[in-house]
Parts: C-alpha cells; sequence; structure tokens
C-alpha cells in the first residue's frame, strides 16, 4: 500500500511538472492522470529509457554545458556559443551544393570520360543513371538514420561515403570504379536530400522557415552550375577531385552548430533541447513560448516511442499529409525538369544554338537568379501561390517549346520560320526553368519537412524522398529514349504532367506561411 501511494505521489508529482512547463493537449485540454502516467513510465522504466541514449548523444556533439552545472555556468555557454540561424542554414547548405554538383557533373564531362575509358554511350548512361539509384537507397535508409543519430549525426553519415564516391571517380580506370563511386555519391545525396530541409524546418523560426528552406534549392543549383562551369575549365579527374571540397568543409562545420532542438526534444533531451533553442534564437530571445508549443507537441503523443502501424495510416491525420508530399515530390520530378537540365546541350543543338555548352552555363546561372528569387518570394507570397504560378508558367513554357519543335518538323531547314521556332523554343526551356525555380523547385522540399507529423516523419520522410528519386530515375532514364522518338512529343508529356500539378495543388496543398510546425500538423486532425 505504501509503494502504490509513493508511486501515485511521483505521478502526481511528474504531472505537476508538465502543468508547469506548460504541457497540454490542442484546444485546452490538459493531459489525463492515466496518459501522464504512461509518459512517466515511459521515461523512468529500468532499463528501456536509456537503451537508444548513446546512439541519440551521437546526434547531439553541440552540448551547452553538463546537466549538473549551475545556471549561470549554462548561460555563460549559451552567451558564449550563441549562433545566429543563418549561419547553421549555410554550413548544412553544403550538403545541397554536393547534391547539385553530384547532378550536373555527367553534363560537362560525358564526351572526356567516354574516351579516356573507352565507354559506349550505353554504358555512360548507365553511370549517370546509377546516382539516382544509390538516392534511391540513401532515401530509404535516410529517416531512419536521422531518427536515431539526429540530423547532424546523418549528415556526417552521408557526406563520408561522397567523398569515397568522388575519390572512386577520380582514380577510375575502368568502369567498375566509376560505377561504385557513383553509387556512393547517390547514396550520400539520398541522405541530404530528406535531412537537410528537414533540419532546416525545425531550426527555423516560423516567419522565416520559406525562405530559409529555400536555400536547400539555391544550393543545388549553385552546385549544379559550379559543375557546369568548373567543367569548362579543368579535366573530368580533377572535377572529381574538386567535388570532394563541400563535404570536408561540411564535416568539421557540423560540430560547430546545434542539433535540431525539435529532435532533442522528441528523444527526451529536455537540458540539450531548450539550450539548443536558446542558441538558435538568441540570449536575449524569450524562447518560453516556442519552448511550450514544443513541449505540448511532443507530450500530446504518449505513444511517440512506438513503432508506427501501417493500420495508423488509414487515419486523416497520417494519411493526407503523407499523400501531398509524395504527389509533391513525385510531381516535381514529372514535369521533366532533370530530363531537361541533364540533356540540355542535346536540347540547344535541336533547337539551332551551336555554342551549346556555354547556352547550358548561362541556363544554369539563370536557374540560380531565379530560385534566389523565390528564397526571397516564400515568405511573402505564401508556398500555395508560387506553386500555382510556378506549375502553370511551367505548363504554358512546355506547350512553346512542344509547338515549336512540332512546326519545325513541318518546315525547311532554311525557311525564316525554321529559324523563329528555335528561338522560340530556347525561350520556353528557359521559361520553364525560371518557372521551376520559382515554386516547383524548392517549395516541394519545404512543404514535406513542414507537414509530415512527428509519429511518421521517418517513415514517411524515407518513402516521399524514395519518391522522388525513383520519379527522377524514370525520368533521366527515358529523357534521351522520348527525345529521340520525337522533341514535341516528350515535351508534351512533360506539360500534360505540370497542368495535372496544377489541379493536385489547387484541390490538395494547403498554405503553411507562418504557422508553426506544430499548428500545420494539428491541422491536418
Amino acid at each position: 500500500m505504501r509503494d502504490d501511494t509513493k508511486a501515485r505521489k511521483s505521478y502526481v508529482n511528474h504531472y505537476s511538472n508538465l502543468h508547469r512547463h506548460g504541457c497540454y493537449l490542442s484546444k485546452g485540454k490538459e493531459l489525463s492522470f492515466r496518459e501522464v502516467a504512461m509518459s512517466f513510465r515511459e521515461e523512468n522504466d529500468d532499463g528501456r529509457g536509456d537503451l537508444r541514449k548513446p546512439f541519440l548523444h551521437t546526434g547531439s556533439w553541440y552540448r551547452m554545458g553538463s546537466r549538473q552545472s549551475s545556471m549561470m555556468t549554462s548561460s555563460q555557454v549559451i552567451r558564449d556559443n550563441s549562433i545566429s540561424v543563418l549561419a547553421c542554414v549555410l554550413i548544412v547548405a553544403l550538403g545541397p551544393i554536393q547534391f547539385g554538383f553530384t547532378s550536373g557533373y555527367s553534363s560537362p564531362t560525358q564526351s572526356a570520360i567516354t574516351k579516356d575509358l573507352k565507354l559506349t554511350v550505353s554504358e555512360f548512361s548507365l553511370f549517370g543513371s546509377l546516382a539516382n539509384v544509390g538516392a534511391m537507397v540513401g532515401a530509404v535508409a535516410s529517416g531512419q538514420i536521422a531518427e536515431y543519430i539526429g540530423r547532424k549525426g546523418s549528415l556526417m553519415i552521408a557526406a563520408i561515403p561522397n567523398i569515397i564516391g568522388w575519390l572512386a571517380i577520380s582514380f577510375a580506370r575502368d568502369s567498375s570504379f566509376l560505377y561504385m563511386g557513383r553509387l556512393l555519391e547517390g547514396f550520400g545525396v539520398g541522405i541530404i536530400s530528406y535531412t537537410v530541409p528537414v533540419y532546416i524546418a525545425e531550426i527555423a523560426p516560423q516567419n522565416m522557415r520559406g525562405g530559409l528552406g529555400s536555400v536547400n534549392q539555391l544550393s543545388v543549383t549553385i552546385g549544379i552550375m559550379l559543375s557546369y562551369l568548373l567543367g569548362l575549365f579543368v579535366n573530368w579527374r580533377a572535377l572529381a577531385v574538386l567535388g570532394i571540397l563541400p563535404c570536408l568543409i561540411l564535416i568539421p562545420g557540423l560540430f560547430f552548430i546545434p542539433e535540431s532542438p525539435r529532435w532533442l526534444a522528441k528523444m527526451g533531451m529536455t537540458d540539450d533541447f531548450e539550450a539548443s533553442l536558446q542558441v538558435l534564437r538568441g540570449f536575449d530571445a524569450d524562447i518560453s513560448l516556442e519552448v511550450n508549443e514544443i513541449k505540448r507537441s511532443v507530450a500530446s503523443s504518449t505513444n511517440r516511442r512506438t513503432a508506427i502501424r501501417f493500420a495508423d495510416l488509414k487515419l486523416r491525420r497520417y494519411w493526407l499529409p503523407l499523400m501531398i508530399g509524395i504527389g509533391l515530390l513525385m510531381l516535381q520530378q514529372l514535369s521533366g525538369t532533370n530530363g531537361v537540365l541533364f540533356y540540355a546541350s542535346t536540347i540547344f543543338q535541336a533547337a539551332g544554338i551551336s555554342s551549346s555548352n556555354a547556352a547550358t552555363c548561362a541556363l544554369g546561372a539563370v536557374q540560380v537568379i531565379a530560385t534566389a528569387v523565390a528564397t526571397w518570394l516564400v515568405d511573402k507570397t505564401g508556398r500555395r501561390l508560387l506553386l500555382l504560378v510556378s506549375s502553370s508558367g511551367m505548363a504554358l513554357s512546355l506547350l512553346v517549346v512542344a509547338v515549336s519543335f512540332f512546326v519545325k518538323d513541318f518546315v525547311s531547314d532554311s525557311s525564316n520560320v525554321y529559324s523563329v521556332m528555335g528561338i522560340l523554343s530556347v525561350v520556353g526551356v528557359v521559361g520553364m526553368i525560371v518557372t521551376f525555380s520559382l515554386g516547383m523547385g524548392p517549395i516541394p522540399w519545404i512543404i514535406m519537412s513542414e507537414i509530415l507529423p512527428v509519429k511518421i516523419k521517418s517513415l514517411a520522410g524515407s518513402v516521399a524522398t524514395l519518391a522522388n528519386w525513383f520519379a527522377s530515375w524514370v525520368i533521366t532514364m527515358t529523357a534521351p529514349l522520348l527525345l529521340s522518338w520525337s522533341n514535341g512529343g516528350t515535351f508534351t508529356f512533360y506539360m500534360l504532367m505540370c497542368a495535372i500539378t496544377v489541379a493536385f495543388v489547387a484541390i490538395w496543398v494547403p498554405e503553411t506561411k507562418g504557422k508553426t510546425l506544430e499548428e500545420i500538423q494539428f491541422s491536418f486532425r
């Protein structure tokens, strides 16, 4: 009897602590005694609560001092190590630069690699597509890796195979090393493509989340442009060595930024969570409101450490955000942008432009500028409006390209109409890339990182990222075949995908501008 009374007092004390820290369910309902008791047992069961601690702390190198330190000492540590959110974003943005460099590498190196290693066209095509295959494997693992060792730990893991992969390519004497390096690069990129947008969304203030989230795609475009530009001046082996640099800078940079406070809170690391948030918001900032909001979100899911069941996906709060995330990320690729970017030189040659490599570099620069504009616009106009404008603009641009190529098939090569149609097709391709960069490039990744509920984020994020890379692989593999069949027909297919995207966004995609992650996820209930 005495033991029962003692246990009950412990539960009451635990409830009082939760009450004092603002741990309520949404709509003002407090946690029931039974739910608090379950939460208390989860955190204090002997042998169970600490099983995952060794793994968790490997993702939390940025420590704010020991838990036994005084408040004054902790405050001084925070004051001395205050790091802005922007600095954190700039450091993790090295990952997407690596992503873009990998994507763009095959374009300027095709002729040199095939000549030096005596590869056939099909062998080089396989080399290009293996990055997507490796990325699909990385995407499957990305959610669980980011869940168990943290966002920073997963970026560390992603950097290592990227470095090894680039070294394998630079020293390749035959196709085997070339293929192995490309697969390793793809694996790292698959992890990066999920982890970076999630980390940025989890550390950014709600009024800056869209703009900072767009830095992910902006960095990808910078990586693509750098690979195009440097490919004009250095050979393919030296270009592979240069590809190591983003990850070589990223690895030490990770030691100077805090772990995601939302991940720390979910893992029960309360001291680290509050210290991380204080560092991100600044020492003088009042974080009590945001702390309570995150604690409410974590406390409202008493079964948060229980594995998600497929039966749970029948609930609207799970299947709807998962469907939106997968749909947007697949439609992003099915619009054909990667097919256009990877084979831009071929398309420009078909349009009648002589210096296709220079035109491809110019296209990369235009993409960077347009994505930078999107970074500025996304928190002003909202995600949904930009997606509608972007997908509509892509559909119109692709219609211009398709009509231009169809007309060219029916007129003489020496006629003025043929020349005009060639110019129109280039204008359409540039228009497609610009409008893609304004919305469909950066925003699907932002929305995916915002809408997925905490309980299914690792599983659902992996599935959505896998779907994106699978669609990318399909497009990059089929683009040369489709273009050899019919240029006009290829762009007509891409135009129809963009029209479907307009309808999908109009019907299903919610506006997430100006809302906290917790508010967004609660809106699906």
